[in-house]
Order: structure tokens, then sequence, then C-alpha cells
């Protein structure tokens, strides 16, 4: 089996372009001698009897590739610090996966003072100091015994519902990843892959950089992901693939359309979590194929999509992939749809995507057999995520297992609530998610942005919605919260553990303060009044 160290190697005579940053080129070999130059850096600075990891503090610069490519090459381990966490958390990231140094910027640099990261202030590297470079030293030869088996990576999983944890990613994984997604993509001479989202998170490492490196094609970096840009760079680069995750699509499609957009030369956009609407929207627009497919960080379980299936599933997986009751361990019965679509028996259908014969991929957490134990569970991967199938076999994504609403005593999942007001002309993108109820139980609360500059009277929401054939009679919310950005953690996806937080504790709330009423403006006396549920 081949290791990420292999990859890089197998590439320092190649004179093809390997990585395409603003007005800069540089080659498969340019590219492995500043790796080695960096992985000699490594060697000499960490002491191999503690754990050998560096953190890397940077934003998706070339920089960061050199210094991942390097640690493969010196058997040295990266941690991806997440440069949106702050303080403490931050501090927590780097001194749990006991990193011995730290590569930053000095844009990030000041994130990281007066933090106890278990460091001394000389083991924080700038790659943009004066004299950096010359610290470096000369490419010479790496010869280090690197396993397939070793570690190479820990990626922190996006932290949604509290605390991230640590995945580890071995040699062998990153290798195996990049040999499949470059099969999948069908990489070829020409091909240019565009990897707009952080390197701390696993779409850009396994879906851009492995493959490309499996392939021998060139992989284009933008710093921060922009939707404005990025059709831009894909003319600039003549990207061919496009990476993402979570809401890049939606972004980018909120971006005016324009008649040379069919023209571009992206022939596939490749990640997942987008929504029906937005899949078909970017295919038609940019006259290319997409595909989505549901995955995690810790990389056991695949669903993929399939152009037979009904427009609302999820895809298909293997016969081991299963929809089980947490409780009882069985397999939950088919989804019953009435005439309208709706699902009828809810509770009995929606149960835990699990992987029955986990037999690759999930390598475990670093430093946290608990968290990993809670994920192996008599002999199954237990993934966390919610689903229903159709009597066909068709998975339907039901949110997070932290999602669940139950609302008068019926219990329900915040997808497909979100699918049905995502059909309002004017909204761009929906967050459903409970707030307390009083005395026991949640409320239903909706986040909504809206597409450009509109406003609309959260009684017209309402009265869409009352025409909504499969619209649950417990699903309506209470609370619509109208926001110019959903929050979105750095993976893309929306950030609802600070939209539950909030609560109505914000502006431009709307509630029914009776069942059934119509919505008015929260007040600071009505907060005040509902107080008592958050604390």
């Amino acid at each position: 089996m081949t290791s990420a160290a292999e990859l890089i190697a197998a590439r320092e005579d190649d004179d093809s372009p390997a990585l395409l940053f603003e007005d800069h080129v540089w080659t498969f070999r340019e590219f492995v001698i500043e790796a080695k130059r960096r992985g000699r850096f490594l060697q000499q600075q960490l002491d191999r009897s503690r754990p050998p990891h560096v953190g890397v503090l940077l934003d998706n610069v070339p920089e960061y590739i050199f210094w991942l490519a390097g640690a493969a090459l010196s058997g040295s381990v990266v941690v991806g610090i997440n440069s949106t966490y702050r303080g403490a958390q931050l501090a927590q990231l780097v001194s749990f996966t006991d990193c011995q140094l730290v590569v930053t910027a000095s844009d990030k640099r000041p994130l990281l003072d007066g933090l106890d990261l278990g460091l001394d202030g000389d083991r924080i590297f700038e790659v943009d100091a004066p004299g950096y470079s010359d610290r470096l030293p000369d490419p010479g030869v790496l010869s280090p015994v690197v396993r397939d088996e070793d570690l190479f990576l820990l990626i922190f999983t996006s932290g949604s519902t509290g605390m991230p944890k640590a995945v580890r990613c071995t040699h062998a994984r990153f290798a195996r990843t990049g040999g499949h997604v470059a099969q999948v993509t069908q990489l070829r001479l020409g091909d240019v892959v565009y990897a707009p989202l952080p390197f701390f998170h696993s779409s850009s490492l396994f879906t851009g950089w492995a493959p490309s490196l499996v392939a021998g094609v060139p992989m284009a970096l933008r710093a921060r992901f922009s939707a404005s840009v990025t059709v831009e760079d894909i003319g600039r680069y003549g990207a061919t693939v496009l990476t993402y995750t979570g809401k890049v699509l939606n972004y980018i499609l909120a971006v005016p359309e324009r008649a040379a957009d069919r023209t571009t030369t992206l022939r596939l956009a490749i990640g997942n979590e987008a929504s029906f609407r937005d899949i078909t929207e970017f295919a038609r627009r940019f006259d290319c194929d997409v595909r989505d497919s549901y995955g995690s960080t810790e990389g056991i379980i695949i669903i993929r999509r399939d152009p037979s299936m009904p427009p609302a599933a999820l895809g298909t997986a293997a016969d081991t992939v299963k929809v089980l009751d947490p409780e009882t361990k069985l397999e939950s019965p088919p989804a019953d749809f009435d005439e309208n679509g709706r699902v009828t028996n809810w509770e009995a259908a929606v149960g835990e995507i699990v992987e029955t014969a986990p037999s690759s991929g999930f390598e475990g957490y670093y430093k946290n057999e608990e968290a990993t134990r809670a994920r192996f569970r008599g002999g199954f991967y237990w993934s966390g995520d919610l689903a229903y199938r159709d009597r066909e076999g068709w998975f339907y994504f039901a949110g997070r297992s932290n999602e669940w609403l139950r609302v008068d005593g019926e219990n329900f999942a915040a997808a497909p609530v979100e699918a049905i007001i995502s059909r309002f002309p004017a909204v761009r993108s929906v967050a459903i998610y409970a707030v307390p109820d009083d005395p026991v139980g949640d409320r239903v609360m909706a986040a909504v942005e809206l597409a450009g500059q509109q406003r609309i009277d959260p009684d017209e929401l309402d009265r869409f919605l009352t025409t909504q054939p499969d619209l649950g009679t417990k699903w309506k919310p209470t609370f619509v919260r109208f926001v110019p950005e959903l929050p979105k953690l750095a993976s893309m996806k929306i950030d609802k553990q600070r939209l539950r937080r909030e609560a109505w504790l914000v502006d431009d709330v709307w509630w029914r303060p009776v069942r059934n009423s119509s919505f008015v403006p929260m007040s600071e006396a009505d907060r005040q009044a509902l107080a008592h549920l958050l604390t």
C-alpha cells in the first residue's frame, strides 16, 4: 500500500505544474524541494522521544502544502489548527494534540499571544517573518522509515456539537482516499483541481490535494474562500474540478449569473452536504456535473447520489449501511408516505446511519478512547447522523443526532423542515433548530437568510408554509429570525450550536406569543419574559 510520503517522493523529477496560487506556479519538482527543506527542518527541531507533532495555523496558501509534504517526508504529523477558534479553545487545540511547535503567519500570530500553548515563544515560526527562508536547510536527503500505518494528520471535526475531536489519519488512509477520489473524478492530463477551503478541513485534503498528487495534476488555491471570485478563479487557472462542502455551492450561486458561466472549463464539482436545489441549479448554470455524497471526517460511511433517485433523497450505500434505532439496535422500518409525500411514521422510521461491517477508514480519535468507543459500539460504527429510508432503499437525510426536535410529544428532524422552507422563493438558506418550551419540550426556531436585500413579512412565509402538503402539523416555526448571513463553521456548515445559544436574544426575531397566532416582532419585554428558559 502507498503512503503519503511515497506519493510525494514519486513526483520529485516531475516538471509539470503542481501548485497554482495567484500569479505563481510551482512544478512538482520545485514543490518536492520545498517539502524536503521543511522536512529536514522538522527532523532537526522535533524531539523524536515525544509525538512529532507540528501545528499549522495558516490560510489556504502554498506554505501550508509545503509543510504538509515536509511532515510526510520526515515522518512528522501535522495538526491542522482551525483559525476560527479563539482564546482557551484555540490553546486547547494546540496543547491537547502535543504540538512541539506551531507554524503560522504574522496575521495569525496575535491569536496565539498570551495563550498557554505548552510551548516556548521560540517554538512559534512565522512563514512571512524576515529571515524565515534562511532558517530552512537545504533539501538534502530525507530517508526516514515511514510506514503506511504511521500517523500523518490530525484533523479536527467541525465542532458543531461542542469541542471538536482530533481524527487520526494515517499515511495509508490519505493515499488510499486520494486514489479513490482520483478514480471517481477521472482526473487526467489537463485537469486542474480548485480547492478553496481550508486545509485544516478534510475536504481540501482528501478531495483536493490527495487525488491531485495521485494523478499528477495541479491544484489551484485561494487563501480564503470567496464566492464572488470563484468563477473568476476558475477561468484564471483553467480549473476543471471544484471541491466543496457545506454551503459553498449556495454562496457561489448567490453571485449574479453571467452568460459566460456556462462556458467555463469546469466539468465537475465534488463534495458533500449541498441541497438538491443547489446541486441542480449549479449543474445547470455551469453546465457541469455535480457529484455530491454523504461523508464525514471520520471517513467510514459513504452515501452516493444517483440520477435515478427521488429528488429529495440522499442516495444509496453499501448493503452493510443501515438505519438503526439507537435504543433497540434494530433496523428502523421503511418510511410510509401519505398522498402529499409526508412521512407518517417519523418516530419509527428515523434512526441513526450505521455501518454494520466497518472495515476501513476511521482510525480513531487522538487521546480520546471514550469518543472512539462511542462511535464503535457492538461491532458497528455509529455515525451520529439521522436518516430514514423509503421502501426502495433510498436514504433521506434527517439531520444530526442533536437536531431532533420534540414538540407537543411528537418527534421530528430538522432537515425535512429546512427543505420545505427553502422552497419559498425569497429564501436563500435556512437553519431549523430547537429552542426550549415551557415547561418541557421544544419549540421550532428558524434562522432565515434571504436572497439579495429582500425583506419579507413573516406571515407571508407562514401562509406559504400552510400551502405545503408535506409540512408536519407540528413543524411550523414559533420563532423566525432573519439574518444577513447564517453563521458558518470553517467547513462552511451552518453553526447551529451558536444559533441555539443565541436563540431569541438577538435583533430581528419574530414570534407567535400564542399558538397559531400571527407573527409579531419580539420586544425586550418578550425576551425578559422568556429568559428563564435559557438558564
